[in-house]
């Protein structure tokens, strides 16, 4: 059941459809001012689009993606750990664990999506988050901005588009921050950034939206679960 629900959510990290606009009431969780409140309750956001700038707002009950009409694809997913994940989490630390997850599920899921991704680099990093990992993946036909990539010559292939992930465990949930660095699509023969400059723009956009993030405090007991 757990796989199910995963790969259905994962499909939303920004995979398939355009979203609702911000101040719509047809949403899982709920716009309070500029703060996004997730149905769960788990985590609440600041809101990193604008309404002016065509801002979306779209969700399920674990994943909720942001985008503007210009180059802003946030996606944020927080799933709860059933009984078999804690235990893979207990057993393997934090460091194989979400290199297990991410191999097996998040990684996973784009590949059934995308012909030809391919993992650029990853790296654990203990002290953000009692743990975290942050990944950098490449997806041939992959970006959210396809009506923003400039006309194609006969021949060209398609943009591959580029995504910086992060992942770690918070309250008995695994979170998935998700970012498409959308001006590698969108510029076109003009875009000259290299793989260490584009690591570090998803790196400080990763880190940007954690610190937007106000989680949940749980009791003691449940915050173990």
């Amino acid at each position: 059941m757990f796989r199910l629900t995963l790969s259905l959510a994962l499909v939303t990290l920004g995979l398939v459809a355009r979203a609702q606009n911000p101040q719509s009431a047809a949403l899982a969780g709920k716009v309070e001012g500029k703060t996004y409140v997730s149905p769960t309750g788990i985590f609440k956001v600041t809101i990193p689009v604008l309404p002016e700038l065509g801002g979306e707002i779209t969700d399920t009950p674990n994943v909720v993606t942001f985008q503007d009409a210009f180059n802003v694809h946030i996606s944020i997913a927080a799933f709860p750990q059933d009984a078999t994940q804690r235990w893979e989490n207990s057993t393997r630390g934090p460091k194989d664990y979400l290199i297990y997850f991410f191999s097996n599920f998040v990684l996973s899921d784009f590949k059934q999506a995308f012909e030809g991704v391919q993992i650029e680099s990853a790296k654990f990093i203990p002290a953000t988050l009692d743990g975290s990992l942050i990944t950098f993946i490449l997806i041939p036909g992959g970006t959210m901005f396809t009506d923003k990539v400039p006309q194609l010559a006969t021949g060209d292939r398609g943009p591959i588009a580029k995504r910086g992930n992060l992942l770690f465990v918070k309250n008995g949930h695994i979170f998935v921050i998700s970012i498409e660095l959308a001006e590698r699509v969108i510029e076109g023969r003009t875009y000259t950034k290299t793989t260490a400059e584009e690591d570090d723009i998803l790196r400080q956009r990763l880190n940007d939206v954690v610190a937007k993030i106000q989680f949940a405090t749980l009791p003691a007991a449940d915050a173990k679960k």
